[in-house]
């Protein structure tokens, strides 16, 4: 087993390479505007670090979201570029398991994402494996009741101390979290865990058609 685990879904650009037993190499950059221009560098840098070909991987591993448009699009792209360019298969694991999991917490909490717009990307945990219910976007201001006195992981913890007070790390995604995760999931048998390698948006894009806007075409 040769996992190669990537996520663009927030502002990190992470990349992990995974033997089924432990991270061989990984990288991570923090930058919400360079997701394309960064990720197949990375893949790259990570392959030599582990002294492996890209013919070597045997699945290919990625954050579905949610994450705002254009960054979670760039990530399941090149996925499934890599999955069909080779005939391995594409898993989809939602990006907030990958920090639920990378948390290592063994109680209820919450894991919650910069969605931009004043609100947050969020779920709730029972433990790092275990997700209680959908993940779902709202503002921090209208979940400090709901998740009152649970630990919130994640970067929207870190922006809206006011609502989230015990912000616990990681702050930020990480792709050899997210590859662990898959490598249990795969040893244990538990394909129908993953999702389809498909964007989860939760809300529409920033970028919409004008209303009212007059399409001119040729005669």
């Amino acid at each position: 087993m040769l996992l190669l685990a990537v996520d663009t879904a927030t502002p990190a650009v992470t990349v992990a390479l995974h033997d089924g037993s432990s991270v061989l190499a990984a990288e991570s950059q923090v930058d919400a505007r360079r997701h394309g221009e960064l990720l197949l560098p990375a893949v790259d840098r990570v392959l030599s670090e582990a002294g492996a070909g890209l013919g070597a991987v045997t699945d290919v591993v990625v954050g579905v979201g949610p994450g705002p448009y254009t960054g979670l699009r760039v990530g399941l792209a090149t996925a499934l570029s890599f999955g069909s360019a080779l005939g391995v298969p594409v898993h989809g694991l939602c990006t907030l398991d990958g920090l639920a999991y990378a948390s290592g917490l063994e109680e209820p909490f919450v894991v919650a994402t910069d969605a931009r717009r004043k609100e947050v990307y969020w779920a709730r945990y029972a433990d790092a494996r275990t997700r209680l219910g959908d993940p779902a976007v709202d503002r921090p201001a209208d979940l400090a009741e709901r998740v009152a006195g649970l630990p919130v992981v994640g970067a929207g913890a870190f922006l809206y101390p006011a609502s989230f007070p015990d912000a616990r790390a990681p702050e930020h995604q990480s792709a050899a979290a997210l590859a662990g995760l898959a490598a249990e999931l795969l040893a244990a048998g538990r394909g129908e865990d993953f999702l389809p390698p498909l964007p989860l948006y939760l809300r529409r894009p920033d970028a919409e058609v004008p209303k009212n806007y007059k399409v001119v075409t040729p005669k």
